[in-house]
């Protein structure tokens, strides 16, 4: 049965040491990094945008839908860079996952090559970012669970690789490993489970009633019926359209849009009334001169002449509506 408070790790965080620790705790940095990055480009044009302040251990304390992304997508960074360096060669004591070379693995095709070490990359990431959750409490539950979520992400997205093998390379034979995708269709992958996030319902008389055992008894029993897979969440979320200090919000004011035109998305084209009518905001229009070199000319020797070129840089950004104007907020 799987466990939803998993053993804690030692001081070291690592039971190989704390040699280990040092040694991948780089890896676990830009790993974080681009969990970080991630979020932000996939929040982009969202009301809540993936914020500094959520990234840091006040904006992590409520566990709301948007916060249960940011626990996935950092394990998710996490473990992506740690496969992805021991793949490279680039860490101690790890190298490319061969358990499964020489076996058959489907009609025409055998395993062989240099997989990705996807089982490295995961125990590594639950030592270093579990260990962060000391809680014994439903947060702390929720937190781990979204956490594995990330970790499944990763696996979920890797792709087959294949060379073919046989006379004049008939393909009658081929070897095939695994391999990472790009981190961003682990990012998008993520993007959908949170839509689809699962608020849970956890039975807070028992949670109060003092009994750990019984406390422990209703978060599994909350946990019963949601896959490993699913992103799950307690609190639901706050106003993003409104300035909110105490949360760390800055609100939509002033975020920039996009106005429909060729090329966008419909989540993109809709990205003004999203983020600033739907908050009771006006679209302003802002134009910017830009002056840069363009036209230049080498002549020998050894000069370069350029010109100045102006260029209208034209945005569209939330502001309030004007005194007279009518005022509509959609939550």
């Amino acid at each position: 049965m799987f466990s939803i408070f998993p053993p804690r790790v030692g001081s070291n965080f690592l039971m190989t040491g704390p040699k280990a620790y040092l040694t991948y705790a780089k890896s676990v940095q830009v790993g974080t990094q681009s969990g970080i990055e991630e979020c932000k480009h996939q929040f982009a044009l969202d009301r809540w945008n993936c914020p500094d302040s959520a990234t840091q251990p006040k904006g992590l304390k409520r566990a709301t839908r948007e916060t249960s992304f940011v626990h996935a997508i950092s394990a998710a960074g996490v473990m992506f860079t740690l496969t992805r360096n021991c793949s490279l060669g680039d860490l101690e004591n790890c190298g490319c996952d061969v358990s499964n070379n020489g076996k058959i693995g489907g009609r025409g095709w055998l395993w062989g090559g240099c997989s990705d070490n996807l089982d490295f990359g995961e125990r590594i990431s639950k030592q270093y970012v579990d260990a962060q959750e000391t809680g014994q409490d439903s947060r702390a539950a929720v937190n781990l669970h979204n956490n594995d979520a990330g970790r499944l992400a990763v696996k979920a997205t890797v792709k087959r690789i294949c060379r073919c093998h046989g006379m004049s390379e008939s393909c009658s034979l081929q070897t095939c490993w695994t391999q990472l995708s790009d981190f961003r269709e682990v990012g998008n992958y993520l993007k959908i489970k949170y839509n689809q996030a699962q608020k849970l319902d956890i039975d807070k008389k028992r949670v109060r009633a003092g009994n750990s055992a019984d406390s422990r008894g209703a978060i599994l029993d909350a946990f019963g019926n949601v896959a490993q897979t699913e992103l799950i969440y307690l609190e639901d979320s706050p106003d993003y359209c409104r300035r909110n200090a105490s949360l760390g919000l800055q609100g939509t004011e002033g975020r920039e849009c996009l106005q429909p035109g060729a090329g966008l998305s419909q989540w993109e084209r809709r990205s003004c009334r999203r983020l600033c009518h739907e908050c009771g905001l006006r679209v302003e229009e802002m134009r910017t001169e830009v002056v840069s070199s363009c036209n230049c000319k080498f002549h020998w020797c050894c000069r370069v002449n350029c010109e100045d070129c102006s260029q209208v840089i034209v945005k569209h950004v939330c502001a309030k509506k004007e005194s007279g104007e009518g005022f509509t907020h959609k939550r």
